[in-house]
């Protein structure tokens, strides 16, 4: 069995209605440096986050490239893939 935690891409929702796109392994613990003003730029001028949508990706290079891919959708698409839960 492989030791290496999973990778994850993440939908944060910002205090000011924006979402913010990232990866992590430790999704819960990254949602928690970005609400200490630590996670980057755009989500320490829009707190507090909460976590909108989590998907497992399994390696970093697979979060990495659906990161990009969902970055690249407008906001509607984005809505949808919250709407349609958070994966585990």
């Amino acid at each position: 069995m492989d030791a290496t935690p999973d990778w994850y891409v993440y939908i944060l929702s910002c205090a000011d209605g924006s979402y913010y796109v990232g990866v992590a392994q430790d999704v819960e613990r990254r949602v928690h440096v970005h609400n200490a003003g630590r996670g980057s730029v755009h989500t320490a001028r829009r707190r507090p986050v909460r976590l909108a949508y989590a998907e497992r990706c399994g390696a970093k290079s697979a979060a990495r490239r659906r990161e990009n891919e969902i970055k690249g959708w407008r906001r509607e698409k984005k809505q949808a893939l919250i709407r349609k839960g958070t994966l585990g």
